[in-house]
């Protein structure tokens, strides 16, 4: 088995740890912790950190980076679904269950969207809830709501 490697890059929203091997990534989070991020970016890492640099610089819509997560077969299934979600556009998880088939299977299915391991490039952020309420995110909802405004800036006028 390959061993990962690691980078950080400093985010808007936090520091990334980004974490993977030739096999792709196998993992992006999200902290408040500040790390070194002056240290040389490993190879099979470099791909990731330039998308990410240039989706926070709004230049990017779409990752093209090899993922790798280590999780249960439902679990890939549903962030491979979340990967089809647009930037720009939010689902609900009813939604996202009824695209799966399933849509019994909601609490399920966010509770896989709750343990996506990749964040950004699994844009797990683009489910809200049926009410159209931003819930669930294991990153924070503040997240959450910067990236959603991220990729849908809608100026609004001031009032006063």
């Amino acid at each position: 088995m390959e061993s990962n490697q690691t980078t950080y890059y400093k985010t808007p929203i936090g520091t990334a740890k980004i974490t993977g091997n030739a096999s792709g990534i196998t993992a992006v989070t999200l902290t408040d912790e500040v790390f070194d991020t002056n240290t040389k970016t490993p190879e099979y890492l470099q791909n990731c950190v330039q998308q990410l640099d240039e989706y926070f610089s709004a230049q990017r819509k779409s990752f093209d980076v090899k993922l790798n997560p280590a999780g249960t077969t439902f679990q890939k299934q549903v962030w491979n679904e979340l990967t089809k979600i647009p930037y720009g556009k939010t689902i609900t998880y009813l939604a996202q269950a009824k695209k799966m088939g399933n849509p019994k299977a909601i609490r399920a299915i966010a509770s896989a969207n709750g343990k996506n391991p990749i964040w950004i490039l699994i844009p797990c952020h683009r489910v809200i809830g049926s009410n159209g309420e931003m819930v669930g995110y294991a990153g924070g909802l503040w997240r959450k709501k910067w990236l959603l405004e991220h990729e849908n800036p809608s100026p609004q006028q001031s009032l006063f």
